[in-house]
């Protein structure tokens, strides 16, 4: 006689059904074998219009995808049209990416409607979850759109630029299914809007350093970006003495150690050289002109302005010892995003009260929460990815870790106060 061993059942977890949520997601993309789903794109449709019955599932009141893509779930407060806390993050991704940027703090926000709807709990405020697009900036030269609608701080300009095969956002908005004529009204109005909160992989290796599975975050840097460039004299690498040369690559390599070692001066600021192209670039002749970009980094806009100003200093000292010269071009400037002070308190009770130590550190990448600081007070909460690794298929988290992370956000929801 064979017997039966029934199955086991393992419990629903928070952690479990975000992970459930993600591997849906990640089926979404416009190259298959990888996950590649930029802004406005066929798989940025279909992944909103997933996110979107994911939030009616959850219980959310209303759903519904604005004029810019995003998807929005509303889950009422004790009674209907009260101010509301917005919790999101954003679902486009880089070419080639991982499965949880940006997408983990979606599912977090509706887990946590889920978790308040199947208890039939009712807070002194709405819920919203936010799932933004275009924030990778990946496909048009635009860069949070979605997010700097709500916070009325769109740019009506970025609708005429065009992706590398010369498709207007506002053409790719329209065949989205979206409104161009529409932004405008997407503003939200501050009195109806309390905070804006955003889970978040780290991006980066302190937490699994530390072991820990979550973290306070404290400011989203601030970022500013030069293109240097390096003119000496090319020349033949036989019958030129190195006494009298003007060698521009040598130039442009003692000024990428000089910026390594200067952005290491701080405890929270990098500096980064991660474009070098070399010409003429052929084995038997003397660089004539390097041409490299400078990305500096720091919660402090004080401080990162003068990194950026020391760089400089010491950048155009090595060309004029050396006999080169140096062209320096600003191309890009973004001020730090403080997270609000009771933002963060709310947030490391919330980590405590699970038994994780405080730990509290910033973010050296931008999000839409840096959009949404025009609006609101702003917050994050960081959790572990293995190997610190993200933008690459090899990004990892555990189930226990998006667990402890949706579980500390609702502790933070319930025990939030305005």
């Amino acid at each position: 006689m064979t017997s039966i061993v029934p199955s086991i059942r393992l419990p629903v977890t928070l952690g479990s059904r975000a992970i459930e949520r993600l591997e849906q997601l990640r089926a979404f993309t416009d190259v298959p074998g990888q996950i590649h789903r930029l802004y406005l794109s066929p798989s940025h449709r279909h992944a909103a219009d997933a996110v979107a019955e994911m939030m009616r599932a959850a219980g959310c009141d209303s759903v519904n995808v604005d004029a810019l893509g995003t998807v929005v779930g509303r889950y009422e407060g004790a009674t209907p049209g009260l101010p509301a806390l917005l919790i999101g993050s954003h679902i486009d991704t880089v070419k080639d990416a991982g499965a949880f940027d940006g997408t983990l703090g979606v599912v977090a926000a509706i887990g946590v409607i889920e978790e308040l709807a199947n208890a039939g709990e009712r807070l002194p405020f709405a819920v919203e979850a936010l799932a933004f697009g275009d924030e990778e900036n990946v496909r048009f030269p635009s860069n949070l759109s979605s997010s700097r609608a709500l916070a009325g701080t769109f740019d009506p300009a970025t609708l005429d630029g065009r992706d590398e095969d010369g498709i207007s956002l506002r053409d790719a908005l329209v065949g989205f299914g979206g409104d161009p004529d529409g932004i405008a009204a997407l503003r939200r109005d501050r009195a109806a809007v309390l905070a804006y909160v955003e889970v978040h992989i780290e991006q980066g290796p302190v937490l699994e350093a530390r072991d820990l599975a979550v973290g306070v975050v404290t400011a989203i840097n601030g970022a500013s970006r030069r293109r240097m460039t390096v003119s000496g004299m090319a020349g033949h690498a036989g019958t030129v003495p190195m006494t009298l040369r003007q060698d521009a690559l040598a130039a442009a390599a003692e000024m990428a150690l000089a910026i390594e070692r200067l952005g290491a001066g701080q405890p929270d600021t990098v500096a980064t050289v991660g474009r070098f192209t070399v010409e003429p670039n052929a084995v038997n002749v003397i660089p004539g002109r390097v041409l490299f970009t400078l990305d500096a980094r720091s919660p402090d806009d004080v401080i990162r302005t003068a990194l950026v100003a020391a760089v400089e200093r010491e950048c155009r000292a090595i060309a004029q010892r050396r006999g080169v010269t140096l062209t320096i071009e600003p191309f890009y400037d973004a001020p730090a995003a403080p997270c609000d002070p009771a933002i963060r308190a709310g947030l490391a009770a919330a980590v405590a009260g699970r038994q994780i130590p405080v730990l509290e550190l910033p973010s050296g990448a931008g999000h839409d929460a840096m959009a949404m600081a025009s609006l609101c007070p702003v917050g994050m909460l960081f959790v572990r990815c293995k190997g610190g690794i993200s933008h690459n298929p090899a990004e990892s988290m555990t189930e226990a870790d998006a667990d402890a992370a949706i579980a500390t956000l609702l502790d933070f929801v319930r025990g939030f106060r305005a």
